[in-house]
């Protein structure tokens, strides 16, 4: 049980000074860096306290660790010497005098929790004593290349489609995301897919089944693709893009 307490314990420090992180910046997205980060804190002093992942536990640390640096520094790229995330500024003008004490549990404390829940299947991995590496090994780093491509390239192309001066105003509709209109978020959830196949091959590793349900949930529903599919509904080409390419799921054009 010190395990999971001790885990919990970190998780909680570290969202704070996050939250003390945001008072000093005066911006709230400093949250969606400290996400990305967490998982690798989660996932390396995890590996650490069981003192015997084994091979297992360095393959999902290292997988965990390339995916969260990786999010992490795209996220501070795109903020960097702009304004608020457009999310946050709407929170700080809707919560008024209670900003700062919602921001710290409804931000930064709720975020915590989501991010244990779904980092769930890589401390269940951490947590037992090495076992040999078999298919369901291959299976779910298969399954979690496939989800880091998608992340990883679709954030890239929508990178460099905003940077272009002659996109301004325009929606981006190629790459990858001319067959699904949140290819980033699909290869999310796809790679934790991938390490909750991985955890199948340690004792009640299918317990952590919770993080990808979590991720899925927090994605389809929350604050994933409804709140960036309402903020493109501003564009005028979006409705048309939305009758042609699938929402999730990649899929061939219609």
């Amino acid at each position: 049980m010190n395990y999971y307490v001790t885990l919990i314990a970190i998780l909680f420090v570290y969202m704070s000074l996050w939250f003390v992180v945001s008072l000093i910046k005066k911006r709230n997205d400093v949250a969606d860096v400290a996400w990305g980060l967490g998982f690798v804190l989660m996932a390396w002093v995890s590996f650490f306290l069981s003192g015997d992942a084994g091979a297992r536990g360095l393959l999902v640390v290292a997988l965990i660790s390339i995916w969260g640096l990786r999010l992490a520094w795209h996220i501070h790229a795109r903020n960097k010497g702009k304004a608020e995330d457009y999310r946050y500024l709407a929170w700080r003008k809707d919560w008024g005098k209670w900003f700062y004490i919602r921001s710290y549990f409804q931000v930064y404390l709720l975020q915590g929790v989501f991010l244990f829940l779904i980092v769930s299947p890589v401390l269940l991995i951490n947590r037992s004593a090495g076992i040999a590496l078999g298919l369901f090994d291959i299976v779910g780093v298969l399954v979690w290349l496939v989800g880091f491509y998608f992340e990883a390239v679709g954030d890239a192309q929508l990178a460099r489609f905003i940077k272009d001066p002659a996109n301004k105003g325009k929606l981006m509709q190629g790459g990858l995301w001319a067959y699904t209109r949140h290819p980033n978020y699909f290869g999310e959830v796809t790679q934790w897919c991938g390490i909750w196949l991985i955890a199948l091959s340690v004792p009640s590793g299918w317990l952590g089944i919770i993080g990808p349900i979590t991720i899925t949930f927090l994605i389809l529903k929350v604050s994933g693709i409804p709140m960036l599919e309402k903020k493109m509904e501003e564009n005028p080409d979006f409705s048309e893009y939305k009758k042609k390419t699938s929402i999730f799921i990649p899929l061939p054009r219609k």
